[in-house]
């Protein structure tokens, strides 16, 4: 297979009837290490909304127990991705993730927003960091992908194009990036978790990476001091390197999905799709998105 052979196929295929399957091949064949860091982006800006952040603090999913609660997100997610919106496992999935907020009268547009990030960050840090940019046809199909989605668990007013949602997102972050004390330790547990994955004496460095791939909105929200000039173009070069030693290989030839990641650490025994997530008792805790 030659490497520009799967990027031909998704251009023959439909991007609003095949939305699902071009995503899939986009995340598990030509992209999945970029689509993993950049869904990890994602859900990270979220708690730069403090109203978002302060209430992961306030159940503890995201400081007391991060690493199950990353693990859990991502393959509720990523079922769906696998399996198809019509498989019994996407069911389940997308069972799981309402069942996890239907006992809070949430607010419409911290779910668009959310919604906002998985659709706009992974085609920001491909373009920036991928071995190729992403093409028309991947950036349709993921946003009529996550549409879908969105009317699943019944968001209302989603948007209907790319452009839109990148619009929503930036608006919202204009709007809503603070500082909040709270919203903080999340986001310090979320880093601890992440320098974790690897030897202990690189933490320090794996820190100041992360923070000189985050944005000043980011930086500032959160009050972290930015990383000097030098150790920004550095890391980000590094990263752009990779993108371009990646074009070099052969084509992946098998899918990797997110159950597959090194980083998913809480289920050395398999798991059941049913049993993930959290049980919330509405008004005290498990809602990962503010409540009115």
């Amino acid at each position: 297979m030659k490497r520009f052979a799967r990027l031909e196929q998704i251009r023959r295929m439909d991007p609003h009837r095949d939305a699902t399957e071009i995503y899939r091949l986009s995340l598990a064949y030509e992209f999945p290490w970029d689509f993993t860091r950049a869904l990890e982006l994602a859900l990270y800006r979220t708690y730069a909304v403090p109203a978002i952040g302060r209430l992961l603090a306030e159940t503890a999913e995201l400081t007391d127990r991060t690493q199950k609660r990353y693990d859990d997100t991502a393959l509720l997610l990523d079922a769906i991705v696998e399996h198809g919106f019509g498989s019994d496992e996407a069911t389940t999935a997308i069972r799981r993730i309402n069942q996890m907020h239907r006992g809070y009268d949430i607010d419409d547009d911290d779910m668009r927003y959310v919604l906002c990030t998985f659709v706009v960050m992974p085609k920001r840090w491909i373009d920036a960091y991928g071995w190729r940019r992403m093409s028309r046809h991947e950036i349709v199909a993921s946003a009529v992908h996550y549409r879908t989605l969105g009317r699943h668990m019944g968001i209302k007013d989603i948007p209907e194009t790319y452009e839109e949602f990148e619009s929503c997102l930036d608006a919202y972050e204009a709007a809503h990036f603070a500082w909040d004390e709270d919203a903080r330790r999340v986001s310090d547990a979320t880093l601890d978790l992440m320098a974790s994955w690897y030897p202990r004496p690189l933490a320090p460095v794996l820190r100041t990476a992360i923070l000189a791939l985050l944005d000043d909105s980011l930086l500032r929200a959160f009050r972290y001091p930015p990383p000097n000039a030098a150790t920004r173009a550095w890391v980000r070069r590094a990263v752009r390197l990779r993108g371009r030693a990646v074009r070099l290989l052969p084509p992946r030839r098998a899918p990797h999905f997110a159950r597959q990641n090194w980083e998913i650490k809480g289920y050395p025994y398999g798991y059941r799709l049913a049993d993930l997530g959290t049980r919330p008792v509405p008004g005290v805790r498990g809602c990962p998105v503010r409540h009115v």
